[in-house]
């Protein structure tokens, strides 16, 4: 069966992808040049970037078919020896590597501040720049499903008020997550953390959603519609052939519930 066509990317993601690929194809030359033993090639890109399937993540952020992440855009600033700004000036807006080769946190008022974390109730939790979001044990799988029997709030997260209002968003509705397996690599990995706007429980065409049921429990998954008003649940992992569609018909939406739709991510480089 074939896959319904993925959301398509917005002009300055694409225009990422091409700035990215001229870059590739720039240190491919000087490789040439050089006479290296091995030239350099896309697996060897995506390996330096530290992904499970180098090549593949590789091809699908230099011809847009995957959109940019600050996670990936990094890791290739780093890989092909570029500043983040060469590639994507939106995303880099506000980021700068540090002098040890680490990602600085963002600084603009227009990038969440997270992972700033607070155990119990302090000071800084009155600070009127934040919003702080609570984080749950709860797991949302990016693969076949978590059981959450027992959950209960362990930290809060901190986020600019000013990056909340220019998202939309209302702190009231906001939870966070992590998320656990690799199917919806590469746009969420494994021990992400998910920020959630429990506001957003109807499906809407190509968005992520953190979804429950009864039979498969707690999965982070997009939300593909059908021509007769069905829904897919679909992973974005390509690359593995364990998680397939699963298609529902209108009877069937019911039988998952939406906790909320997945607004950001955040995790380790």
């Amino acid at each position: 069966m074939n896959k319904p066509t993925r959301t398509p990317l917005a002009q300055w993601q694409l225009d990422d992808a091409e700035r990215l690929s001229a870059i590739y194809k720039k240190r491919v030359k000087e490789s040439k040049d050089r006479g290296d033993d091995k030239v350099l090639n896309q697996t060897e890109v995506g390996e330096r970037c530290g992904w499970n399937s180098p090549q593949s993540a590789f091809s699908q952020y230099a011809n847009g078919k995957v959109a940019l992440n600050l996670d990936a855009l990094i890791r290739l600033s780093k890989a092909l020896d570029f500043q983040p700004a060469e590639v994507s000036p939106t995303l880099a807006d506000g980021v700068a590597i540090s002098p040890d080769d680490k990602p600085a946190a963002p600084i603009e008022a227009n990038s969440p501040e997270a992972p700033i974390t607070s155990d119990s109730e302090s000071d800084s939790e009155h600070d009127d720049n934040f919003s702080f979001i609570p984080q749950y044990t709860a797991k949302a799988a990016a693969g076949f499903g978590h059981e959450n029997p027992h959950v209960e709030s362990v930290t809060t997260l901190a986020f600019k008020r000013e990056w909340l209002r220019a998202k939309g968003l209302n702190s009231k509705h906001l939870i966070a997550m992590s998320a656990d397996g690799d199917s919806m690599w590469p746009t969420i990995n494994d021990h992400d953390v998910l920020l959630l706007d429990t506001s957003k429980t109807e499906p809407a065409d190509g968005q992520v959603f953190v979804l429950t049921s009864a039979d498969k429990g707690t999965i982070v998954k997009r939300l593909i519609k059908t021509p007769l008003g069905g829904w897919i649940i679909r992973s974005d992992n390509d690359d593995c052939e364990d998680y397939a569609d699963v298609m529902l018909a209108r009877s069937e939406v019911n039988e998952h519930r939406i906790i909320g739709k997945v607004i950001w991510r955040g995790g380790d480089l």
